[in-house]
């Protein structure tokens, strides 16, 4: 139990020492977290949530994970942690109970939309009896106005389960899922190594095009920026694992393998490059990639209509019998 204490800090140590972690990084400790906290004992766990709450980034699932703990473990993270936003924060305090909803009220700055939920929870329960509290009758509802609460409780009701539901679906996403986005899969990295030590522009610029699901025009196109940014943003927007990336653009731009300071061009430009900017970087550019691919298949068709329509016309006029020679 004792060294898994110690592992557990010291992967809490090592993601909090990141100023600005990557999506790899954050769904790595997503991935470790959730196993290491489980075998840890009680005063470890309090101690890797008091840690994490003061970090200003931590992944969305074990943010909700920590916040759903009991009490005596949420209870910090719950009052101090700048990475929850107002929807966690209503879900916890509605699933969890008055205890967790009581942390939710110590933080500094709560928003109108947790304070009405919270204000309402507060009207669902019985109010606490003082002796020296004067008590305030309260109007009963109208019939239309009781029907409206019941709707928009109802409403909430339904908007809290399909985040609960988003999620349960992050808390139980495969390893290879990177959240939707676009991976080479490890045949694909591998054949791009190859090609690129064998420096075959061709074959390579066909095997992009097949990881993006876009036109070789476009693949092409990426290899062709001989500063080699994108190439490397594609391939980390790709996930390409970074040796491999820099070793690509290496093989492809020379200058890129100059050393400065004991460190490559190539890897410079790949420590330069944020992977969610990456990643949408390169959507943009396959959605124009799909939109001209389909304007040229339009004006295919068309092309062929128009000449299909031509023969048909010129067709009878070449059956059309002779004109008589005069004299």
């Amino acid at each position: 139990m004792r060294r898994k204490d110690v592992v557990l800090m010291a992967t809490v140590t090592s993601f909090e020492a990141l100023p600005h972690p990557s999506r790899s990084e954050l769904r790595q400790f997503a991935e470790l977290f959730g196993p290491l906290f489980a075998a840890s004992s009680e005063e470890a766990r309090r101690q890797a949530v008091a840690a994490l709450s003061q970090c200003r980034t931590v992944p969305t699932t074990v943010a909700f994970f920590i916040a759903s703990q009991p009490i005596a473990v949420a209870a910090p993270f719950l009052a101090s942690s700048p990475c929850l936003d107002d929807e966690t924060l209503i879900a916890v305090a509605r699933t969890q109970g008055a205890a967790h909803a009581r942390a939710i009220v110590r933080r500094e700055n709560l928003s109108p939309r947790v304070i009405d939920a919270l204000v309402s929870l507060r009207q669902d329960r019985p109010a606490p009896q003082a002796a020296d509290r004067t008590e305030i009758a309260e109007t009963p509802a109208s019939p239309s106005a009781a029907a409206a609460q019941e709707a928009e409780r109802r409403w909430r009701e339904e908007e809290l389960r399909q985040r609960i539901k988003t999620l349960a679906n992050h808390v139980h996403r495969t390893e290879d899922d990177r959240l939707g986005l676009r991976t080479v899969s490890p045949v694909q990295e591998a054949l791009l190594i190859r090609f690129a030590r064998s420096r075959d522009g061709g074959m390579f610029a066909t095997t992009l095009a097949d990881c993006l699901s876009a036109s070789r025009w476009l693949a092409e196109r990426i290899v062709l920026d001989i500063s080699g940014r994108q190439l490397a943003t594609t391939l980390k927007a790709l996930g390409m694992d970074k040796a491999d990336g820099v070793y690509v653009l290496q093989r492809f731009y020379p200058h890129l393998g100059e050393e400065t300071s004991g460190l490559t061009r190539g890897a410079m430009l790949w420590n330069g490059l944020d992977a969610d900017q990456c990643g949408r970087r390169v959507e943009a550019w396959r959605r124009a990639d799909s939109h001209t691919a389909t304007r040229e298949s339009e004006f295919a068709v068309q092309a062929e209509e128009a000449v299909a329509a031509s023969s048909e016309t010129v067709r009878p006029l070449r059956s059309a019998t002779p004109l008589r020679r005069r004299g």
